[in-house]
């Protein structure tokens, strides 16, 4: 299938992620593709089907933040249909900023991905610890 997207221009899609409730704000919005925006496959796009102008830049939490650590609740895990945690991968949305460095991520509300039937959901964490607007950049060391 071919979409119109807001960094590739048109690309043919194979697989669709189903938001079966759409995304916390975009509840109408419920299909979207996953697309690779740079080559070390570090930083993704979350690109509506149905909307070229609605993309999300994603990033795997784990490469910055090691510890990034949250239990999904019971409701999340059965809209999932997750049976391992083998068949689940973690993405936060980005916030990206100029420049680049300054760009955050989105550690409070991950989006989930079930890899074996494709379903996707955007989880609101309730742990303070993890914020909106995260820094992925240790912030660089002043020498005096």
């Amino acid at each position: 299938m071919k979409i119109n997207t807001m960094y590739h221009g048109e690309v043919e899609i194979n697989e669709i992620l189903t938001f079966e409730k759409g995304i916390p704000g975009f509840v109408e919005e419920k299909q979207f593709a996953l697309l690779p925006l740079s080559d070390d496959e570090f930083y993704y796009v979350l690109q509506s089907v149905s909307t070229p102008g609605l993309a999300f830049v994603l990033t795997n939490p784990f490469h910055f933040m090691k510890e990034y650590d949250f239990q999904l609740e019971e409701g999340a895990v059965e809209e999932l249909s997750l049976e391992s945690e083998k068949d689940v991968t973690v993405y936060s949305i980005l916030t990206v900023q100029d420049p680049f460095e300054k760009t955050t991520a989105n550690l409070q509300a991950p989006i989930i991905i079930n890899l074996k039937n494709r379903k996707a959901k955007q989880v609101v964490l309730h742990n303070e610890q993890y914020k909106t607007k995260h820094p992925i950049f240790e912030k660089a060391e002043v020498k005096g």
